[in-house]
Formats: structure tokens, C-alpha cells, sequence
């Protein structure tokens, strides 16, 4: 805030009214116009058969609720959600779980069009779904190419509760969260943007309209919706490239260092005499995959991944192993390691699972 200006005239205090130096915007009605029609309601059906009802196939039942003809009654239940066209072709983003199970997948325009969509492929680990419809004349998101900083302004845009498409207002309150115990892979972007059900799978978008995340929870850990006014984010980067892996794929492909680790605890960093109780041991390693061949092997220490510390305690070591996994087969990964208190730097070239089955 700018602090008045005072003028004082024949002993008289008087204000001296000056243009704002504000620049945000008054409205972010443009911001919404611009992303409004790249995001879409999700409806998703779920049939029920007598056989896996078995009180349908109960005679007194099916006599009160005159089903006695019908052998195999259904039962169609709707789940709501939301997502985002990021092609003009009609590829879709939105969260594994709104779609997770559904024998159906239907999703609604804003221009009220609707159409039944084709799961293209999950990522579970980050809790992504890609989906494609075959409609004409699809406005795709923009996506947004300036690094994130907290306190900028961010609009949630969804349909939550089924009411219809949505925008909450907030700001970035943090970036880079992990370790809170929802997605095997957490890099969440924090807002303060109320995300409630039915926005899940929907478009976090900045005050120009473009694409910074994919909404996926609020953080309720007293039980009330919306009483921490937490929200969470997937980073708009992490769903693209989980996006193009699928299209090009049939399904996400992450570097793989091939190791076995645990945190160091205080017990640990004594033991082997570390400068700081911070790092991860390797207690295995395979036989000819990256990190063996660059040269690692059991009992080294790692302190460091591609120049960050890993941090003390299970979430921070987490955390440097998401680092490797976020990255790509053939990239390399620089390791800070102690081995028998010599420091040493291994760069490893980075493959792809073997045994992964996504």
C-alpha cells in the first residue's frame, strides 16, 4: 500500500489524491473467458448388476419393486468431476480418481456439447487420467511459461458439487509440497483457491488465463471441507509430460537409477561419522542397471541430487528420489555420495525400469 501525501497550505493539511500505482487488475473476468471453454465437466457411470447386488435377486424384493422379469436389473451411478482440454484434437486432463472404475466416462462443454470419452491411459502415481473425445471446433487451454511464485494470484476453475462451472479466487501459498500421504509422487503447488468436490481434475490458471495446474484435493485433516483452506495442485509440467508420455507410450516413463535406499537417522550419520545426519544409504543396488554401472554400491552415503541436499528425516529422502523419478530415461543425475567418509561425485546415466508394469 502507498502511504498518503500530505500538503500543507496556509496551515492547512489537505491529501493530495494521486494515481494508483496498483496494477493488478480489477476483474479477472478476461482470465476466465480465456480458460473458461477448455474446461468441461466429467460425469462418469458406474453399472450395478443383480449379480453383484444380490438383494435384487431376492423374491420378496423383486415383487415389492415389481422387478420379477428383469434377470439382470441395472443401476447407473454418477460421479461428478472436472477437466481440461490441453489439444485441439481433443485431448483431455483430469484426476485418475474422478474417472477411476467408471464403465463410462461422458464429458459436458461449456458451449453445453457433450460427448463420451476414451480413456487414453492413467498415471497412478500422480494421480493423472487422459482422456480424448472426438468433437469439432475445441478451444485448448494456453499454458503458462513463467516460473511460479508464491503470492501470485491463481483462479480454480470447476464444477465443484455439480453446480455447474465454477471460479474460486486465491493465491500461491507454497510450491514444491511433499510428503503429505496422497500421491506416491507429491509435488503439489499450495493455494488458499477453495477446491471442493467436483473440482478435482480441473484448471488452476493465473490472472491471464493460463494453465498453471490441475486441481486434485484440498487438504482436510480436521474432518470440515474447507476449514484449512488448503488447496492442491498438480504443476501444469508434471501433467503435460505425463500427458505426452501416454499419447506417445500408452504410459508414463520415469528415470530409473536402480537402487535400494534408506534415510540416514542420527543414529546412522554417527556410526558413519557424516559431517551432517542428513542423506540416503544404499542398501542395494542392480546388477547392471545405472547406478551400478556409474559405479555405486551398497553401503554409500548419498547427500546430495543434481546439487540438493537431501534433507533429514523419510519425506525429505522421498522427495530426492521423486527428483529421480521426475526426470527422464537418458538424462543424467549427479550424486554427492560419502563412501568410508571419503567424498565423492557419481554421475549416473538414468534407464528405464525394467520391471515397471505402468
Amino acid at each position: 500500500m502507498v502511504a498518503p501525501q500530505i500538503s500543507v497550505q496556509d496551515g492547512r493539511a489537505t491529501f493530495v489524491h494521486r494515481p494508483s500505482q496498483n496494477t493488478a487488475p480489477a476483474s479477472y473476468a478476461q482470465a476466465v473467458q480465456h480458460a473458461a471453454h477448455a474446461v468441461v465437466n466429467i460425469y462418469t457411470r458406474k453399472k450395478f448388476t443383480n449379480e453383484r447386488r444380490p438383494l435384487f435377486n431376492d423374491p420378496l424384493f423383486r415383487h415389492f419393486f415389481n422387478n420379477a422379469d428383469s434377470s439382470r436389473q441395472e443401476r447407473m451411478q454418477s460421479a461428478l468431476g472436472s477437466g481440461v482440454i490441453v489439444t485441439q484434437s481433443g485431448y483431455l486432463l483430469t484426476n485418475n480418481h474422478v474417472i477411476q472404475g467408471a464403465d463410462e466416462i461422458v464429458v459436458q462443454l461449456q458451449d453445453g456439447r457433450d460427448a463420451q470419452a476414451d480413456l487414453i491411459g492413467i498415471d497412478k502415481e500422480n494421480d493423472l487420467a487422459v482422456l480424448k473425445i472426438a468433437l469439432d471446433q475445441l478451444t485448448a487451454i494456453s499454458i503458462n511459461e513463467r516460473p511460479l511464485m508464491v503470492g501470485d494470484v491463481v483462479l480454480a476453475v470447476g464444477n465443484p458439487f455439480g453446480m455447474g462451472q465454477t471460479v474460486t479466487q486465491g493465491i500461491i501459498s507454497a510450491v514444491g509440497r511433499y510428503g503429505l500421504g496422497i500421491n506416491t509422487f507429491e509435488n503439489f503447488i499450495q493455494t488458499d483457491a477453495a477446491i471442493n468436490p467436483g473440482n478435482s481434475g480441473g484448471a488452476l490458471i493465473d490472472a491471464y488465463g493460463n494453465l498453471v495446474g490441475i486441481n486434485t484435493a484440498m487438504l482436510d485433516r480436521i474432518g470440515e471441507n474447507n476449514l484449512n483452506g488448503i488447496g492442491l495442485a498438480i504443476p501444469a509440467e508434471t501433467a503435460l509430460q505425463s500427458l505426452s508420455d501416454i499419447i506417445e507410450f500408452g504410459r508414463v516413463v520415469r528415470g530409473w537409477l536402480g537402487v535400494t535406499a534408506q534415510p540416514i537417522t542420527p543414529q546412522l550419520a554417527s556410526r558413519y561419522r557424516l559431517p551432517s545426519p542428513h542423506g540416503l544409504l544404499v542398501t542395494g543396488v542392480y546388477k547392471n542397471g545405472p547406478a551400478h554401472i556409474a559405479g555405486l554400491t551398497p553401503g554409500d552415503i548419498i547427500i546430495k541430487v543434481n546439487d540438493q541436499k537431501v534433507n533429514n528425516g523419510l519425506s525429505g529422502s522421498l522427495r530426492s528420489m521423486q527428483e529421480v523419478k521426475e526426470s527422464r530415461p537418458g538424462e543424467e543425475v549427479k550424486l554427492e555420495v560419502y563412501r568410508n567418509n571419503t567424498p565423492l561425485t557419481i554421475t549416473a546415466v538414468l534407464s528405464i525400469n525394467p520391471n515397471s508394469s505402468e
